[in-house]
């Protein structure tokens, strides 16, 4: 007999939830309350205007519409007692009791529990006075820096501070300022801790736990882990930091030591556990406990999984999860890119049309709804965090690539998004793999030498116009302020060839540079104009300092000769290089070079 289900929610956790579950057979109807643009008439899945904080409304409804099964999504509602209430109104409902869901709408009740219970967690206490935690913030013996509200606060309730000063005034500003409201009645000041940050979920049926794969959230805006902490700017699974081994360790200290333990005293857990971890020098470490999927993990998390997800569901209901464990996908990644509003996560313009969707999916990749409505017929913003855009290949890089191409193309005036997913995980691969920079002969160090050495050089060269800093690849050059009007500019493009075997014979560099300018600048004079500033790039296999610096010297010395500055001097180490020119009758010359040796290397200019 087909099921009709409701999702509680409205983000894009909601709409990977509902997709999921539209796809198992046994689902007749998914309905989304109070849903998204994405969850609206979306095949088996639509919206629905019940109202879901009136939970005896909410239970009518259910009856009403013959509801077989409710999933919760967000925390508040979990915290609020919408599972109890519904269970004991007869709706089947997904999620854990108001009473387990301390775990995560307490952070004090969370650290205690796990004190209690031997879980490993960071130093903390927590507070009511905010007097109180400034002093112990300034006497800790461990940097006590993490300021959290103890209750919840969308994800955003945590300040990792810089120094002692700025953790103190996190703490006036959640308890006297109220930043959170009520969320901050207590606090709760941690100890920093240094490390690989990974999330953890599993089913937990409330005797047995089913681990999922390991995810990474990206919390800062911006990329590179930089700028304000956000609700999750993207995810990646499965996080190759997490070893078979580690996960085993997890699963046994972590997920199934807080499953017993609140069975223990009381309160089974029943739904899916998160658990935020922090991968120390000293051993992994609990930051939080979620009590449900998070946003955006389950965008990673959901296209992997390849058993029904309602089958999942029901086993961990009935508590059979022990003997029908989730099948997940194997060999493949995830990754998951959030849109977010500009001024997000501040202030922020709601109403922004959004085009491309449909176009965006047929690049196979799946776009996710968050913060979206529909507006006479199309879709606009509404949120924070608007959309998230998946994509699932074969590996780690091919995903972000697919997910990044996918960002690209959807039509979102002034969309914030990282362009970075990922890149820990990646980072992990490379170095799993034996592979650095060094390795491959890129140097940065002696790059970083060779652009100190050869200043002097290009700084000879400098006239009116020119504005430009070696190592970057390029320059600006100011036309007016070098006495041009209305110019016309005239480029050419040159290459040393066979004269690079004879220096690399003769190991005799220095002339290099000359013969390379001399052919570019003889170009341009051909046409009558006058050299105003010469690019170039020098390759080589493995970057030898004195040998690069000899012949960007005769580079800089012939500049000066014919009245040209050096602009943007850049460097490349590579294995083999091709260079294509484009010659004046259209014709393309081919030209290979393979460096196999340390000092082999070619030089060309523009």
């Amino acid at each position: 007999m087909a099921v009709r289900l409701l999702v509680i929610g409205s983000g894009g956790r909601e709409h990977t939830l509902a997709w999921k579950l539209a796809q198992s057979p046994h689902i007749q109807q998914v309905l989304v309350a109070p849903g998204n643009a994405g969850t609206a008439n979306c095949g088996k899945i639509s919206n629905s205007e019940v109202s879901v904080s009136n939970h005896s409304i909410l239970a009518q409804f259910c009856k009403e519409h013959s509801v077989g099964l409710v999933v919760v999504g967000p925390e508040v509602p979990l915290a609020a007692g919408m599972v109890d209430d519904l269970q004991a109104a007869g709706v089947p409902c997904f999620g854990p009791s108001a009473k387990a869901a301390q775990l995560e709408a307490s952070k004090s009740f969370s650290k205690a529990f796990m004190d209690r219970h031997g879980i490993p967690t960071a130093n903390w206490c927590s507070f009511t006075d905010p007097h109180e935690a400034c002093s112990y913030i300034r006497t800790a013996s461990f940097p006590a820096l993490v300021v959290k509200a103890s209750g919840l606060a969308a994800g955003k309730g945590v300040i990792v501070a810089k120094d002692q000063e700025e953790a103190c005034q996190a703490v006036l500003d959640i308890m006297k300022d109220k930043t959170f409201g009520s969320a901050g009645e207590t606090v709760v000041v941690e100890e920093l801790l240094e490390g690989e940050e990974v999330s953890c979920l599993c089913f937990s049926d409330g005797c047995s736990v089913s681990p999922m794969p390991p995810a990474q959230d990206h919390k800062r805006l911006q990329d590179g882990d930089l700028g304000p902490n956000t609700g999750g700017m993207g995810a990646y699974c499965p996080t190759p930091q997490v070893s078979q081994e580690l996960l085993q360790q997890i699963r046994e200290t972590v997920l199934q030591k807080t499953v017993d333990g609140m069975k223990e005293e009381g309160t089974p857990y029943v739904g899916v556990l998160y658990a935020g971890l922090m991968l120390t020098k000293q051993g992994l470490k609990v930051l939080e406990f979620n009590c449900r999927f998070g946003d955006p993990e389950c965008q990673v998390l959901m296209p992997l999984l390849k058993s029904d997800l309602y089958e999942v569901l029901q086993s961990t209901l009935e508590g059979k999860l022990a003997s029908s464990p989730p099948e997940w996908h194997q060999d493949r990644s995830a990754v998951t890119v959030v849109m977010a509003s500009p001024g997000y996560p501040g202030s922020y313009k709601k109403g922004v049309a959004i085009t491309g969707l449909s176009q965006v999916e047929e690049t196979g990749v799946q776009v996710f709804h968050a913060g979206t409505s529909l507006k006479e017929g199309g879709v606009v913003s509404s949120g924070g965090r608007v959309l998230t855009v998946t994509a699932v290949r074969s590996s780690l890089e091919m995903a972000l690539h697919a997910a990044n191409r996918g960002v690209a193309a959807v039509g979102f005036p002034g969309a914030v998004y990282r362009r970075d997913i990922g890149h820990r995980g990646i980072a992990h691969l490379t170095q799993h793999r034996g592979l650095t920079y060094k390795d491959s002969g890129v140097d940065i160090a002696a790059g970083n030498r060779l652009v100190d050495m050869i200043k002097p050089f290009a700084k000879a060269t400098s006239r009116s116009g020119c504005n430009a800093e070696l190592g970057g690849f390029a320059g600006l050059f100011d036309l007016k302020a070098a006495g041009f009007i209305d110019p016309i500019l005239v480029s050419g493009t040159d290459g040393v060839g066979t004269k690079l075997t004879i220096a690399q014979a003769c190991q005799q560099h220095s002339t290099l540079g000359q013969d390379l300018v001399a052919m570019c600048v003889n170009d341009v004079l051909a046409q009558g104009a006058e050299p105003l500033f010469f690019l170039d790039y020098f390759s080589c296999g493995r970057l030898d300092v004195g040998v690069a610096s000899a012949v960007i010297r005769g580079v800089a010395e012939a500049c000066g000769l014919a009245g040209c500055a050096l602009l943007g001097e850049g460097w490349v180490c590579v294995c083999v290089h091709v260079h294509y020119f484009v010659c004046s009758g259209g014709k393309k010359v081919e030209m290979l070079a393979v460096y196999w040796g340390c000092s082999e290397n070619n030089k060309v200019g523009f």
